[in-house]
C-alpha cells in the first residue's frame, strides 16, 4: 500500500549557507560600513543572533537573511524572530529556528487531514505522520492539499513508497 511521511526538517547547512551570505552582504555594504554589526548560528540551540549599533540595522539585517533564506530554497516559516532589545549601545535581536514536528503541530495536521474529506490513513508517529492509502493518486492530492495550508512551520513528504 503507498504510503509517505510527513516531517518538518530543517537543513543546518543551508542555514549555516545563508548566514554566511548574510555576513559577506553586510562586509560589502556601504551602509554597514564601520559600523558593529555581526550575525551568528549557534547550532547546539538553533539561534540566530542578530547584534547591530540600532533598530533600524537590525531590520535590515533582518531582511537580508530573510532574502537569502529565499535563495537557498529555506521556507521562512521556519524563523521564530524573537522580540528585539537593547543591551548597552547594542541591538540584539534572536531569531529562534523551528525543527522538528512537536505534538501540537502534528495534532493540527493530522485534524487538517482528517476535515479535508480526503480519506486517508493517518497517524503521529514521533517526530512524523505516516500517511498511507490504496491509490497514489489521493496521496499527491493530500499533499497537494497540505502545500497550501499554513502551519506555522514548514512540512516536507519524505520515504514515499509504492
Amino acid at each position: 500500500m503507498p504510503s509517505f511521511d510527513i516531517v518538518s526538517e530543517l537543513e543546518t547547512f543551508e542555514v549555516n549557507h545563508a548566514v554566511q551570505n548574510t555576513q559577506k552582504e553586510i562586509a560589502t555594504r556601504f551602509d554597514f560600513r564601520g559600523q558593529d554589526v555581526t550575525v551568528e548560528l549557534n547550532e547546539k540551540s538553533k539561534e540566530i543572533k542578530i547584534s547591530t549599533e540600532n533598530d533600524f540595522q537590525c531590520e535590515q539585517v533582518y531582511s537580508m537573511l530573510e532574502n537569502h533564506f529565499f535563495k537557498r530554497k529555506i521556507d521562512i516559516q521556519a524563523m521564530d524572530p524573537q522580540k528585539a532589545s537593547a543591551s548597552g549601545k547594542h541591538f540584539v535581536q534572536v531569531i529562534k529556528l523551528k525543527d522538528g514536528l512537536d505534538a501540537d503541530t502534528a495534532k493540527k495536521v493530522n485534524k487538517a487531514i482528517k476535515e479535508s474529506g480526503i480519506k486517508v490513513q493517518s497517524s503521529i508517529q514521533g517526530d512524523k505522520i505516516r500517511v498511507s492509502d490504496k491509490k497514489r493518486d489521493t496521496l499527491q492530492k493530500l499533499m497537494a492539499f497540505l502545500r497550501e495550508e499554513q502551519f506555522g512551520i514548514p512540512l516536507q513528504f519524505n520515504n514515499f513508497k509504492d
